[in-house]
């Protein structure tokens, strides 16, 4: 892996802290992560499948309130959270 995916990775793991915290919309965090190009081309390609659904899911939510989606922000932002774990695990840090 290069050092570019896992500067993209640190990227993506800090705007899902700052959505977390209310600073970004899903909007913002969704186009944040598909600009991630270096990182989704050096992950298996299974990886940016799953990112992707995870961000339309996230995208879809937030054009209705909690009550009325399918989808639980909480549950999406913890899966996000878990794809963010496994790909570290896959982009090893810079030596």
């Amino acid at each position: 892996m290069t050092d570019t995916a896992h500067h993209q990775l640190a990227t993506l793991s800090q705007a899902l802290q700052a959505f977390e915290r209310g600073e970004h919309t899903a909007a913002t965090l969704s186009t944040l992560a598909r600009q991630q190009t270096t990182l989704l081309t050096d992950l298996p390609p299974r990886y940016g499948e799953v990112l992707l659904n995870l961000l339309d899911r996230l995208e879809s939510g937030a054009l209705f309130s909690e009550e009325s989606c399918s989808f639980s922000q909480k549950d999406l932002v913890a899966n996000l959270q878990m794809w963010l774990d496994k790909a570290r695990g896959v982009v090893p840090g810079p030596n």
